[in-house]
C-alpha cells in the first residue's frame, strides 16, 4: 500500500469503476430500482442518517457530492440528511421501539429518531440490540471506516514503559492498570460508550486468562480499578489529563484509559501541554468499525438510495475524508493528510470478528455488579428438591451450585453495597416460610457475616416451597428501608412452583396483595430466577410483570452464575 500521504491515481480509477459495476449490479438485482442522474424527478426519496460524531463530516462531505450527481431512485430524487447522535441515544430510541431496554443504557429519551440509516461508532452496538431482538437490527451492516483501540497514556508515563519502541500486551500491563498506585487509569462508562466496552472486553480477557479463583480475583480488581477513575462522557475523560508537565500533575492526573486512535488524534490536535501516545496493545482489542446500518422499516426506495450512498463511502476519495477526522478506511489504512501517532501501523489489517453476545452480556454485567452499589435482599430455596444433583456440575447439588453463585457475587459487590440474605421452604421460622440469615446492610459491616451465612445454608429434605408467602414478605421487608440513593431489588433464586400444604397465599391473592403494598414513588425491582426444568415459568413472570424486574429461566443450573450476572445487570436500568 502507499504510504499514507501518497496519491494513488490508479487506484482512485478503479475505485469509480468498481463503483459504476456495482450500481450497475444494483439496477439488475432489484427489479427496476435504478438510481441515475437526470434532470427532471417527480417526487423526493429522503434518507435520515444519524452517525457517530466523528465520522460526520466524512459521510457528509461524501453524501454531498454525490447528490451533486443528480441520483435518483425510480424516477424520483434523493436528499439527504446526516445528523450527528450519540449512538446510545439513538440504541435507546431502538430499544424503545420494542418497548424495552438495554441495560446500562436506561430508556429513551424521545428526542432521538430511529433513523434510515445508523452508523455507530462500533459493532458492539449492534450485538447487544441483537441479544434483545434477533431482528432489531440487520444482519448485515458493513464497516465505512475504523479507529483502533489504544491505551491513551500521557508520553512522559507512556516512555517509562517502553514506547513507542516496546510491543506491550495485556498481560503485561494488568498489574500496572490494577495495582500501581501511582497510575491512575479510568474509562468511558462501558454501558454507554463502546471504546470503554471494547476496553473492558480486552482487560477482562486477559485478567480471566488466569483462569480459577485466581482469575476471577484479577477481572474483579482491573473492574474496579478502571471504575475508580469513570466518567460519563468520552469528554470528561479526556479533560482528566495532565495540563503541565511538572511531575506533580503527571502523577495527580489521568494516566492510562482505553480510547480509539481517533480520540487521542483528536485530543494532540488540540496542542495540549502533555499530549498523549496512543498505545497500540497486543493482543489487538475490537477496533471501532462505524458499521453502515439500513434499519429494517424503510421503504424499497430508502434502501435503494441507501445502498447507493453506501457506495460513496468507500474509495480513496473518502479515505482520504476519513483521514481528515483521524479516522481509517474499513480496511484500517490510513489515507493522505492522516495523523499518525508513533509506532501507529499504516497498513491494511484483518477484519475482526464481533464477541460472541453472551461474552459481552456477562462483561457488562460484571461491570454492573462492580461499579453500581445496589440495595438488594437475596432470597435462596432451599426445599427438599434442592438436594438433587447437577450432572453437568460435577454432580454437586442445585442448592451447592445456587450458593457458589451467590457467594461468587458478594465477592464483585464493594462494600457500599446493602445486601440481606434470607432462605425458603416451608415451616422455616415458626409458623414463616422464610427465616432471616443477614438482614440487610453495607457490606462493609457485614461481609464475613454474609459469607458465612451463605455457607451454612442446607437444603430443608422435608420442606416444601412456601414462594408467594415468602415473595410478598420479601418485598414489604425490602419496602421497610427502601434508599432513594439505590436500586432497591428483591432477588428470589426457586426451582420450582409455590407448593405450601399449610395453605398460604394463592397467585391472584399475591399480586393484588402486591398491587395494594407498591409505591410507584419507591420501586422495587423483584428478580425471579427459576432454575432447572420445573419451574412456575408463568407464574414467576405474572410477578414480575406486576412489580417490575426480570424473570431468568435456567434449565441448567450449572449456568446459573451467567444468568445470576444478568439479573444483577437489572439494577442499572433505572431507580
Amino acid at each position: 500500500m502507499p504510504a499514507a500521504g501518497g496519491r494513488r491515481t490508479s487506484g482512485g480509477l478503479r475505485a469509480v469503476a468498481a463503483a459504476a459495476s456495482v450500481l450497475a449490479i444494483i439496477a439488475v438485482s432489484w427489479g427496476g430500482y435504478r438510481l441515475f442522474a437526470s434532470p427532471s424527478c417527480s417526487n423526493t426519496v429522503r434518507l435520515n442518517v444519524a452517525a457517530a460524531r466523528e465520522i460526520v463530516p466524512a459521510v457528509q462531505s461524501a453524501a454531498t457530492q454525490w447528490l451533486e450527481t443528480k441520483p435518483q431512485v425510480n424516477g424520483n430524487c434523493v436528499a439527504v440528511d446526516v445528523a450527528a447522535a450519540e449512538p446510545a441515544d439513538v440504541a435507546a430510541a431502538i430499544a424503545g421501539q420494542h418497548k424495552s431496554m438495554l441495560a446500562g443504557v436506561g430508556q429513551a429519551s424521545g428526542k432521538t429518531k430511529v433513523p434510515d440509516v445508523w452508523v455507530p461508532d462500533s459493532t458492539v452496538w449492534l450485538q447487544r440490540l441483537r441479544s434483545s431482538g434477533p431482528d432489531w437490527v440487520p444482519a448485515n451492516a458493513p464497516s465505512i471506516g475504523r479507529s483502533p483501540l489504544v491505551l491513551a497514556m500521557p508520553q512522559p508515563l507512556a516512555g517509562t514503559l517502553g514506547w513507542p519502541n516496546k510491543k506491550l500486551t495485556w498481560p503485561e500491563l494488568l498489574p500496572k492498570l490494577t495495582a500501581d498506585t501511582k497510575l491512575r487509569t479510568g474509562i468511558v462508562d462501558p454501558s454507554r460508550d463502546a471504546s470503554g466496552t471494547n476496553g473492558l472486553l480486552a482487560l477482562a480477557t486477559a485478567a480471566s486468562a488466569a483462569g480459577g479463583t485466581n482469575g476471577q480475583a484479577q477481572t474483579v480488581a482491573a473492574l474496579r480499578a478502571l471504575a475508580t477513575g469513570r466518567s460519563a462522557l468520552r469528554e470528561e475523560l479526556v479533560a482528566r489529563f495532565p495540563r503541565a508537565t511538572d511531575a506533580a500533575s503527571l502523577t495527580s492526573s489521568l494516566g492510562a484509559a482505553p480510547l480509539s486512535e481517533q480520540a487521542v488524534i483528536a485530543y494532540n490536535n488540540s496542542q495540549p501541554p502533555v499530549p498523549l501516545a496512543a498505545v497500540f496493545v497486543e493482543p489487538s482489542p475490537l477496533p471501532l468499525d462505524y458499521p453502515y446500518t439500513v434499519m429494517p422499516g424503510v421503504s424499497p426506495d430508502q434502501s435503494s438510495a441507501a445502498r447507493a450512498l453506501q457506495i460513496t463511502l468507500t474509495g480513496d476519495s473518502y479515505r482520504d475524508k476519513l483521514a481528515q477526522q483521524g479516522l481509517r478506511a474499513a480496511d484500517g489504512s490510513a489515507g493522505n493528510g492522516f495523523a499518525a501517532t508513533k509506532g501507529a501501523p499504516l497498513t491494511p489489517s484483518p477484519a475482526v470478528n464481533p464477541p460472541d453476545p453472551s461474552i459481552l452480556d456477562r462483561v457488562l454485567s460484571t461491570w454492573s455488579a462492580v461499579t453500581l452499589p445496589g440495595r438488594m435482599l437475596a432470597v435462596i430455596d432451599v426445599s427438599g428438591s434442592m438436594v438433587e444433583s447437577v450432572p453437568t456440575a460435577g454432580g454437586a447439588t442445585r442448592e451447592q451450585v445456587t450458593v457458589e453463585s451467590a457467594k461468587r457475587g458478594v465477592a464483585l459487590f464493594d462494600d457500599n453495597w446493602a445486601l440481606g440474605v434470607w432462605t425458603f421452604s416451608t415451616l422455616m421460622d415458626g409458623q414463616n416460610d422464610y427465616k432471616e440469615l443477614v438482614p440487610i446492610g453495607l457490606l462493609a459491616n457485614q461481609r464475613q457475616q454474609t459469607l458465612q451465612a451463605l455457607s451454612g445454608i442446607q437444603p430443608n429434605r422435608n420442606g416444601s416451597t412456601g414462594l408467594y408467602d415468602t415473595v410478598l414478605a420479601g418485598y414489604k421487608n425490602v419496602q421497610q428501608g427502601w434508599d432513594p440513593s439505590r436500586v432497591n431489588s428483591l432477588l428470589i433464586m426457586t426451582d420450582g412452583e409455590n407448593d405450601d400444604p399449610g395453605g398460604g397465599l394463592n397467585l391472584d391473592q399475591l399480586i393484588a396483595e402486591l398491587q395494594k403494598t407498591m409505591d410507584p414513588n419507591q420501586p422495587i425491582q423483584v428478580i425471579m430466577m427459576g432454575i432447572g426444568t420445573s419451574v412456575g415459568e408463568s407464574a414467576l413472570k405474572r410477578i414480575t410483570d406486576t412489580t417490575g424486574g426480570g424473570f431468568f429461566l435456567v434449565p441448567d443450573p450449572s449456568k446459573i452464575g451467567e444468568v445470576f450476572l444478568k439479573g444483577i445487570a437489572l439494577r442499572s436500568g433505572g431507580k
